[in-house]
């Protein structure tokens, strides 16, 4: 962390120690909304609280949201909860929508991740759990739910031990389960807490300990001392020498350990019943870090990437943010939330694009509480913010000073899975489809439109049948779009399994100046290169292609060099056998010869499209489907029909066990079998049994298969 300033104010400063940026994350009905929601009543920002199964949640406030009881976009507030501003972001649990965690948790400096007290750690809760060690986030954990039947505090720890590789200490223990939940044992002071029903859970009161408890409670304080002694040298001398640890001391270890993301606490409650929401929000001030304990973010000049930079927490450094979201309004236009890392922003203010290199206005500054908004003059280091008025933005451009460009590194998204075509029912449609497409492109980078140059057709692709039923639904309400929409259809790669070594001489003579290009190449699938450094000037990577540069001498012009591997990187995107994308190829470029007057960037270009279409079909080429990790969740008399339906479907079984929500049987299905899953399942198990699915891999083929895809392209 840099050194912030001297000259800063100190009411500045005071602010910004006092701001917590945090993220709410988990499964899928693990109970985050709710919990954000009573986050929202406790602090006083909202006077009523609203349910996600009402269709009420602050939070959830689209339509679609409200309907089917799920959050689908993540939504930022902020509320003040002991004269500490905390900023919040609710993401969602459903992997269609994995793209709006990934953003969120790129611009936090601390999470809570949600885990309900039946269910332990689904396979959501992992996808988020690894998404947060990706970008370093410090967190702590709220079991939820614990009034529910079958509910397992300490299952709930171990399954965190043993799938998450956390290190989870409960700095709580439950005070009874299920029906009989009525409070924690704080294992910091040693007390007792039962929460007052009547006042909704807003008033509880300290006790003693419950007898039944006390040797649970001295076991599991032991754990925590020992866990957070092994991060304060001084706290480990005095529980070695049995001397009286204070609570002061306690709290100032836990939060040492986890801002070095060493530990994360556990703390438990039921959201929906009020309990354990307010303790949860003096942790988070407690333990979370302000923006000015968060590691500098690092960057590079835009027009040097090898001129590293950083920027830190210092209202007077230069002004530097990551617009991490984009979002349509029908009252104000184009929204765009970004995240202040360094100096200043007043409305009305230029700011540089780096990633484009445009100069922007901001016309006006707005504080977002869900989907309502207040202007506001001034945004610093540490505060989340939405700007109107940037027209040229994409999710992670980097917003910064104009006289001290800096560029952040961008947010990276998962690939597209699953496309369908979409047509326009009229003329009067076509036009508002257009339009209504590229708005939601802007705002979601996991959905990618395409229209084929020769037929015409318009297809959509996302990350699975239920992102892509949404965005046909706003297409509808939001831009009153009539839309006709085909099947979905599988996003299939292409790749290649053998080198192969290839001279491909392009020549045209039509009468005066002619076209010449002559390259000597291998390509092969990209581990081929392995031995090749991807830091050295002379290889370059991006999205599974790898292009190194060999040519010595003249033989071909260094200023070519660059349209070779266009030529290349354009090819690829046309498929080798099926005109799918190929990816994880390797191509490395020897030797070559070009004319004086013949030669140009774009024969050479040229040269190398024909080239990849001309070696990549002898280098064994094959076709690669993605594959699903499936997991179900089934009654035990169930069992039996769901594996043998998840065999019929190509799927390879991984696990099956017991947990306390019945049989679960974990598997790897290919994604072009599980179109029509949810109703097939509802039918084996007569809607006793749910799922849920996320991308793992691509994998090959079966010849079979193989053939009849290409057949279909052709």
């Amino acid at each position: 962390m840099s050194e912030v300033t001297t000259k800063t104010d100190p009411k500045i400063l005071d602010k910004m120690r006092r701001t917590r940026n945090i993220g709410i994350m988990a499964h899928i009905d693990a109970g985050k909304t709710t919990v954000s929601e009573r986050i929202l009543f406790y602090t006083g920002r909202s006077h009523r609280m609203g349910e996600v199964h009402d269709g009420a949640a602050t939070m959830d406030w689209m339509e679609q949201e409200q309907e089917r009881g799920i959050t689908i976009q993540s939504a930022a507030t902020h509320c003040i909860w002991k004269n500490h501003r905390i900023n919040i972001i609710d993401t969602p649990g459903h992997v269609d929508f994995t793209v709006e965690v990934e953003r969120s948790l790129r611009v936090l400096d601390g999470a809570i991740g949600v885990f309900c007290s039946v269910g332990a750690v689904q396979p959501q809760s992992e996808t988020v759990w690894r998404q947060a060690n990706k970008y370093m986030v410090p967190r702590m954990a709220f079991v939820n739910k614990m009034d529910r039947t079958g509910a397992d505090f300490f299952n709930v720890i171990e399954q965190m031990a043993e799938k998450l590789k956390a290190n989870p200490i409960p700095i709580q223990i439950p005070i009874g389960a299920e029906e009989n939940f009525k409070g924690i044992v704080d294992l910091i002071n040693m007390k007792g807490i039962v929460w007052d029903d009547e006042s909704l859970g807003a008033k509880y009161e300290e006790i003693e300990i419950p007898d039944d408890l006390k040797e649970k409670a001295d076991d599991y304080r032991k754990i925590m001392l020992e866990a957070i002694a092994d991060h304060d040298d001084e706290l480990m001398e005095k529980y070695l020498m049995e001397e009286e640890i204070t609570e002061e001391e306690v709290n100032l270890a836990i939060r040492k350990a986890t801002l070095a993301r060493d530990i994360t606490p556990v703390l438990c409650g039921t959201a929906l019943k009020n309990k354990g929401v307010q303790i949860l929000l003096d942790k988070v001030i407690e333990y979370l870090p302000s923006p000015l304990e968060v590691a500098d973010v690092h960057g590079v000049h835009p027009s040097d990437p090898d001129k590293k930079m950083t920027r830190g927490a210092d209202v007077n450094a230069p002004f530097a943010a990551l617009a991490f979201k984009i979002m349509t309004d029908p009252y104000v236009g184009k929204l765009t939330f970004f995240r202040v890392y360094s100096g200043t922003l007043e409305k009305g203010s230029y700011i540089l694009n780096s990633a484009t290199g445009t100069k922007e206005r901001i016309g006006r500054l707005l504080e977002m509480h869900a989907n309502d908004k207040k202007d506001i003059d001034i945004v610093r280091a540490g505060d989340i913010a939405a700007a109107v008025g940037v027209k040229n933005v994409s999710t992670g451009d980097t917003f910064c000073d104009v006289e001290s460009p800096i560029l952040l590194e961008n947010i990276t998204f998962p690939e597209p899975v699953i496309k369908l075509a979409v047509e326009p029912k009229s003329k009067a449609d076509a036009e508002k489809l257009t339009t209504g497409l590229v708005k939601l492109a802007e705002e979601d980078p996991t959905f990618k439109v395409q229209t084929d140059q020769e037929t015409g057709q318009t297809t959509i692709a996302g990350m699975g049948e239920l992102h892509l039923e949404i965005i046909v639904d706003r297409l509808k309400r939001e831009f009153k779009v009539e839309a006709n929409v085909g099947q979905p259809q599988v996003s299939y790669r292409e790749t290649i399994t053998i080198p192969y070594e290839h001279r491909e001489v392009y020549k045209k003579q039509t009468g005066g100046r002619g076209k010449f290009a002559d390259i000597s190449f291998e390509i092969a699938p990209i581990d081929h290169f392995a031995q090749y450094d991807d830091e050295d000037k002379k290889v370059t990577v991006s999205e599974g292609f790898k292009f190194i540069n060999e040519i010595v001498g003249g033989n071909i012009p260094r200023e070519y060099v660059p349209s070779v591997e266009k030529g290349f990187r354009e090819a690829m995107m046309n498929g080798i056998q099926a005109s799918y994308p190929a990816q994880n190829i390797g191509v490395r470029l020897f030797d070559g010869s070009y004319h004086d007057v013949d030669s140009d960037a774009f024969s050479f270009e040229l040269c190398a499209k024909l080239a990849f279409r001309n070696s990549a079909s002898k280098a064994s080429p094959q076709i690669l489907e993605p594959v699903m990790t499936v997991e179900v969740i089934t009654p035990e008399e169930y069992m039996g029909d769901v594996i043998g339906d998840i065999n019929g479907r190509r799927g390879i079984m991984q696990k099956m066990e017991n947990s306390a929500e019945g049989s679960v049987v974990k598997a790897k299905v290919p994604l072009s079998e599980m179109f029509g899953y949810s109703t097939d399942l509802r039918s084996i198990t007569q809607g006793r049994a749910s799922y849920s699915m996320e991308f793992a891999e691509y994998t090959p083929v079966p010849d079979a298969k193989a053939k009849e895809i290409i057949e279909q392209q052709g």
